[in-house]
């Protein structure tokens, strides 16, 4: 099972390359500071940019670095079926305990197509799927029945959910049943997310605050939701200050603030803009992480 926090990790660079030694100890400081899992070459790993080479190299690094520790949700998605099976076939070789695909974007193909889709990579590994249905990115909103259908593929196991609708949780498990796994792809309804039902949290804050987005789960899936709010009010200005502007940039700057890498980007993103940077370096040092 999936479940707590999991982050969805930044990719370090370095004159453009990756800059493996800073991604491995960045790995390592997460399992330290007491996450769950790891999710590398997600959207927050700017995976659009990386290389297949460059994809397939920062999973195995990912792994190499977990040892087994916590768990690897490998990023695999595509918008081509075909290079999805690639990845994710890799991600298997490689070690991972899992596979996060997202759902095809801007092709935006139909529910038929979103089936097939997830059904030609599934067939092709023995790993165990989470799907994530991201709308604002993908533009297409795979519907609850939708995913239903594909959660009858044997290893398809759950989904993330980045629709913002936390009705969907309590609709979806009405219709898949309780050990569907379903994650939050959100920091900021990861509480009430659990709450109907969900698992656990896809996180980009716990880039860098990772012991305070552990506290959340370990508290919320105890049933202690008092104890989880107070933890997750301190992060609330934190949570918003890293969608500021596109991420990863805000969490990216925000990470190198505290040491852990480069704020370096590939186009075509770009640095956040000053203000955005003063609303990051505030929200950090109210987080008490600067």
């Amino acid at each position: 099972m999936f479940q707590g926090i999991y982050t969805a990790l930044i990719t370090p660079f370095k004159n453009g390359k990756i800059d493996e030694k800073a991604f491995q100890s960045f790995v390592e400081w997460q399992i330290a500071e007491g996450v769950h899992g790891l999710v590398p070459c997600g959207t927050t790993g700017e995976s659009p940019t990386l290389t297949y080479e460059e994809h397939n190299r920062v999973i195995s690094l990912c792994v190499e670095a977990a040892k087994g520790r916590a768990k690897v949700l490998a990023g695999t998605g595509a918008n081509s079926t075909d290079e999805a099976i690639m990845l994710t076939k890799h991600a298997e070789k490689a070690g991972a305990d899992g596979a996060l695909i997202v759902s095809p974007y801007y092709n935006k193909p139909t529910p038929e197509g979103v089936y097939q889709h997830y059904k030609a990579i599934a067939e092709s590994v023995k790993l165990p799927i989470i799907m994530y249905n991201i709308p604002g990115r993908s533009v297409i909103d795979i519907k609850d029945e939708t995913i239903a259908r594909i959660a009858q593929i044997p290893n398809i196991v759950g989904n993330k959910d980045a629709t913002g609708d936390l009705a969907r949780v309590s609709t979806l498990r009405a219709l898949v049943g309780k050990d569907f796994q379903q994650i939050s792809g959100e920091d900021m309804t990861a509480i009430a997310f659990n709450a109907q039902g969900g698992i656990g949290c896809i996180s980009v804050t716990s880039n860098i605050a990772p012991r305070l987005c552990a506290e959340v789960q370990n508290r919320s899936l105890k049933g202690d939701f008092s104890g989880a709010l107070a933890v997750h009010d301190k992060l609330v200005p934190l949570h918003q200050a890293m969608f500021c502007e596109t991420s990863p940039g805000p969490v990216k700057y925000a990470a190198s603030l505290m040491g852990k890498c480069s704020p370096d980007l590939r186009l075509p993103l770009v640095q956040p803009g000053d203000a955005s940077k003063a609303r990051v370096q505030k929200a950090m040092q109210q987080a008490g992480l600067i």
